[in-house]
């Protein structure tokens, strides 16, 4: 494994690190509790120190779950990564912007984006019960709340980085200009948005400024929630209650599966399997620090962990590339 510096902070993260909105089971079509846990163990036994969630994902059930793997792991040797700001209990008072409604085994859950100080204080005090732990290593906001000033939310960080209940500050699905405007009252550790080989359209602007300003880049989705793995072209069926169903819609199918094709000979040829290689490679991309993979069981985790047990060289990453061109 390797870690890499978050920023300007103190925090040395796996470069692959541990995602958790999987096992959360909400939009995914549930979950599998002891599997979970044995895939955080097993992450953690591979090397992978570094675990990001979020209170949405499962309604608590993520974190919770965290929270009780970690209960015979050294804490002072996992990083983690929470987030805050998406509010489905009401308790924003109809504040804030809708964001969609969640299905909860058939029952409709509205979403609210709401980041005030008080509902910041609220959900940190939740997170850290959820997560047994004093401290959480990076605070996130979820995503931008149109709602709330962003100078209000970064002194809430603030404050928070002042008294020790959290180490460092960042942000998801930030903009540049909202990145700009926070970067006036805190400096960011990081942005975590997506990237993948079929999503890279942070290299053009986001890339430049988070180099220039010495912000990390959390990249999440890399594997497009299991498509570039190529299982759902074989006999693979998702369930109707996971949003994949609908999420995958937005890409050329044919084309993306040719491109796994692509990427499998070469896979088969390095004797890693299509997930290490796109894992991998999305590590090796300019600006990235940190990748999310999520796992559902201890195979899996394992699998990821391995990514950075082997190196692509250069005329490796041009074949790559070539492959990534023909699908727009």
């Amino acid at each position: 494994m390797e870690y890499r510096k978050l920023g300007n902070t103190e925090l040395e993260l796996s470069t692959i690190t541990y995602g958790a909105f999987a096992i959360g089971g909400n939009m995914w079509g549930g979950n599998e509790k002891a599997d979970s846990i044995a895939s955080i163990h097993a992450s953690i036994d591979n090397g992978v120190t570094t675990i990001d969630t979020a209170p949405f994902y499962g309604f608590g059930l993520s974190e919770e779950m965290i929270g009780e793997a970690l209960k015979t792991q050294d804490r002072s040797k996992v990083q983690l990564l929470t987030k805050f700001g998406l509010v489905w209990d009401g308790s924003n008072n109809g504040k804030g912007d809708f964001f969609f409604d969640a299905d909860d085994n058939g029952k409709k859950i509205p979403i609210y984006k709401y980041a005030s100080k008080s509902n910041i204080v609220k959900e940190v005090e939740e997170s850290l019960k959820r997560l047994q732990t004093d401290y959480i290593d990076l605070l996130q906001i979820h995503w931008p709340d149109s709602t709330t000033p962003i100078q209000e939310t970064m002194e809430a960080l603030e404050t928070l980085i002042e008294q020790g209940k959290i180490r460092a500050a960042g942000v998801s699905n930030y903009s540049v200009s909202q990145i700009q405007e926070a970067q006036k009252t805190i400096q960011l550790a990081s942005n975590q948005v997506p990237f993948s080989m079929l999503n890279r359209k942070i290299e053009t602007d986001l890339i430049p400024l988070t180099l220039a300003e010495s912000i990390g880049i959390i990249a999440y989705s890399p594997m497009e929630r299991g498509l570039l793995t190529g299982k759902y072209f074989t006999d693979s069926k998702l369930k109707d209650n996971d949003h994949r169903n609908g999420y995958f819609g937005q890409f050329d199918l044919q084309k993306v599966k040719t491109l796994v094709e692509e990427l499998s000979s070469l896979a088969n040829a390095k004797h890693i399997s299509i997930s290490q290689l796109v894992l991998r490679w999305t590590t090796l991309q300019k600006g990235i620090t940190i990748v999310l993979a999520g796992a559902r069981n201890a195979e899996q985790a394992i699998s990821n962990a391995k990514a950075m047990d082997f190196d692509l060289s250069g005329s490796e990453l041009d074949f790559i590339d070539q492959a990534i061109s023909k699908v727009k």
